[in-house]
């Protein structure tokens, strides 16, 4: 791949917060272009430099028919271009490979790349159906019903897990060990008065109104986070009677906005907030695996995307998931013949909840902060999507990236 670049610091992330938090008032596209317009101005980021934009949104909002342009008329950008794109959970690698796409062919220099979405009162839809009888249409609750049931497996998400959990002989004990683990590791994230989150995160986080003109509240970090302990998590049935993932064992909805700024290298060094730390993208890899068995999807695209960038899993220094289900990441560990707590250092969205469009760029941003921690190093994401997809991205970070 040619060397795609992102500019250190050129990133950022909301706290999420869980569904019907302190978020859920907010249209998700106005709310991305406020978050993006002051942040921007904190990194220093003049909205001139951007020569492509895309936007990555899975949840309708009104008017969001007019996606990226309309969000780059907000922040001042009106002959910004790009598209709109929606791939469920992995839109946020899905934006990236976009942006990446359109520097290499040379139609673009410096992308901007904003995710969004509101996962609190999603929108009800009505299809009509004027030949059907008594003309009567049908309707659906985008996020309750497509969660519950996807169309073409004829499961809801849930049963993914539990299929994949019951092929690969995963007890719900085992996966309530792993749940531990991962609270414990977002713990890493919250010491020290959260400074790994500061990293990326603007905190103290002020919550606008419905109108973008006042703070209607604050946060400190992310909203909605349930501490958990080993005797909580035995308490809990399986969601299905015949299945093993309880909730404990899977993420929550919740709202949230991410961006990240992908250029060349040349570019990168201007607009970096530390020249000294190169960032490279080095491969993409997706997947789609047999139907009704999600989880499983990351596996073959992180294979795809090691053998790609012509690396191993013994040189990937950090990785990190997006993991609706716990069973994701031991499904990944024991592909690979890793311990479980090589992955997620400093958390993951099993903990910090589920956007959906941002999930995944969030993700990409903790795992560029922690390879820029250890001093630089390869770093592997990997997540499922709906319609047991997966998709995957290798970076590397380093003074000679």
């Amino acid at each position: 791949m040619t060397d795609i670049a992102i500019p250190y610091g050129a990133y950022w992330s909301t706290p999420f917060a869980r569904g019907q938090g302190a978020l859920a008032h907010l249209h998700s596209v106005r709310f991305a272009a406020h978050v993006a317009t002051h942040a921007m101005s904190r990194r220093r980021l003049p909205v001139e430099a951007f020569d492509y934009g895309v936007l990555g949104i899975t949840v309708p909002q009104r008017a969001s028919f007019y996606g990226l342009p309309w969000l780059a008329g907000m922040i001042g950008a009106p002959s910004l271009a790009g598209p709109t794109i929606s791939q469920a959970c992995a839109t946020g690698a899905r934006v990236l490979r976009a942006a990446a796409s359109e520097i290499i062919e040379g139609a673009a220099t410096t992308a901007l790349v904003v995710t969004t979405d509101r996962t609190s009162n999603g929108p009800h839809l009505y299809y009509p159906a004027p030949d059907g009888p008594g003309g009567t249409g049908e309707h659906e609750n985008w996020i309750l019903d497509n969660f519950e049931r996807d169309p073409w497996a004829d499961l809801a998400m849930v049963d993914t897990a539990d299929r994949v959990a019951a092929r690969h002989g995963i007890s719900t004990a085992r996966q309530h060990e792993v749940v531990l683990e991962r609270y414990a590791q977002y713990a890493e994230a919250l010491a020290n008065d959260s400074a790994f989150l500061k990293r990326f995160m603007d905190l103290p986080f002020e919550v606008p109104d419905a109108r973008m003109k006042r703070v209607r509240t604050t946060l400190t970090g992310d909203e909605g986070v349930h501490p958990t302990s080993a005797d909580k998590l035995a308490k809990l049935s399986p969601v299905r009677p015949d299945g093993s993932v309880t909730f404990g064992g899977q993420t929550h909805p919740a709202d949230g906005s991410a961006g990240i700024v992908v250029t060349t290298p040349h570019r990168a060094r201007e607009l970096s907030s530390n020249p000294e730390i190169a960032i490279r993208i080095l491969a993409f890899g997706q997947s789609r695996v047999e139907k009704g068995y999600m989880p499983e999807a990351p596996v073959p695209a992180a294979r795809q995307a090691l053998e790609r960038a012509g690396l191993g899993i013994a040189e990937i220094d950090v990785i990190k998931t997006h993991n609706p289900f716990v069973v994701n990441d031991i499904v990944l560990a024991d592909a690979f013949g890793i311990p479980t707590h090589r992955m997620n250092r400093f958390g993951c969205s099993l903990v910090w909840g589920h956007p959906q469009a941002p999930t995944g760029l969030r993700a990409i941003i903790e795992l560029i902060e922690e390879l820029a921690m250890r001093g630089g190093g390869l770093g592997l994401f990997t997540g499922c999507a709906a319609g047991d997809t997966g998709m995957a991205v290798v970076i590397r970070v380093g003074d000679d990236a």
